[in-house]
């Protein structure tokens, strides 16, 4: 073989082997890309979720969205409202992000969590050490597949006792009296629970608040359509006529203390109408998810009825009647 023919041969196997191994760093690189929109589509959505603290099991949800490959949650802790968390972060196809000042959990919790078995599962861990285990389910959709037909009405509250009802935290149930036909909470202590639970339904209620004061009707014991003369300060979508910290009433109307007010909601999957006094403030707005103070994170589940006890000052309440879905 002459030396040009060999020269030939070498730099044709030379070529071979280049074009047969340049393509494998290619790929190399563009896995990480493509793994990483994975996780992004992967953790996108809505999430119920439970957190095992050292006492007892508790609610929280959060919203994770992705916009141009960038995550961002919005989060509702175990009290207060819905709080974005800023960015999170993906390590390894794991989740990681930290809550900022705000309601729901101490300021700094660090959240480490990711996908095993179709749920989400990770740590949560204060500034301080303690740690916290958590899982998360996809949110339900809650759609109705036919329009509701209405069954009787019930009377939840008699006028004379608490029947019917029980209390979150009985050692707290002194604030509750039943006065001259209505139901009145006097300052801080317990929820009051109604014993059935429902799903879709009517909800007639009628309400005194008194001044300087602040409690919430619980629809399913998960979402909150809010009470209170003393939120002045608060952002539009916790005030009086709200659904907690997601939806605000249109137009808003004055929270008067010591005056009759009435609400007639109606609540079908997610979708919640609110009528105040005969004027309708929530028209048929989709819920996104739990509010703070839920009473479990179980959304598919039907719930109570439960009157907000944990806040301050004096309300009453009186024709609590309720129409569920058949």
């Amino acid at each position: 073989m002459n030396g040009t023919r060999k020269l030939t041969i070498v730099l044709a196997i030379a070529v071979s082997l280049r074009v047969g191994v340049d393509p494998k760093p290619v790929n190399a690189q563009a896995n990480p890309t493509v793994n990483a929109s994975r996780s992004i589509t992967s953790y996108a959505g809505r999430w119920d979720l439970t957190i095992r603290t050292p006492t007892r099991e508790q609610p929280s949800w959060i919203l994770v969205s992705e916009d141009k490959g960038r995550l961002e949650g919005l989060m509702v802790g175990l009290w207060g409202h819905a709080t974005p968390t800023g960015e999170i972060q993906i390590k390894d196809g794991a989740i990681e992000f930290s809550m900022p000042k705000g309601e729901g959990f101490p300021e700094g919790t660090l959240f480490n969590g990711r996908i095993a078995g179709g749920e989400l599962v990770g740590t949560a861990t204060t500034l301080n050490g303690a740690s916290w285990r958590w899982t998360g389910r996809r949110a339900p959709s809650l759609a109705r597949r036919s329009t509701p037909r209405w069954g009787e009405p019930i009377r939840l509250f008699d006028g004379r006792d608490l029947a019917g009802w029980t209390f979150a935290d009985p050692t707290q149930a002194s604030i509750w009296s039943v006065e001259d036909g209505t139901l009145v909470k006097h300052g801080r202590g317990s929820e009051l629970v109604t014993t059935s639970r429902f799903r879709d339904f009517r909800l007639h209620v009628e309400f005194n608040c008194g001044p300087m004061a602040n409690s919430g009707v619980f629809l399913r014991g998960r979402y909150e359509v809010q009470i209170e003369t003393n939120a002045a300060q608060e952002a539009p979508n916790r005030r009086m006529g709200a659904v907690y910290g997601f939806i605000a009433p249109e137009p808003a109307f004055p929270r008067t203390p010591n005056v009759w007010q009435s609400y007639d909601i109606t609540l079908v999957g997610r979708t919640v109408t609110v009528v105040n006094d005969g004027r309708t403030v929530i028209d048929h707005r989709e819920i996104p998810g739990l509010t703070g103070g839920a009473i479990d994170s179980n959304e598919a589940s039907p719930g109570p009825i439960y009157l907000q006890g944990t806040e301050d000052g004096r309300v009453a309440f009186r024709n609590i009647v309720i129409t569920p879905a058949q």
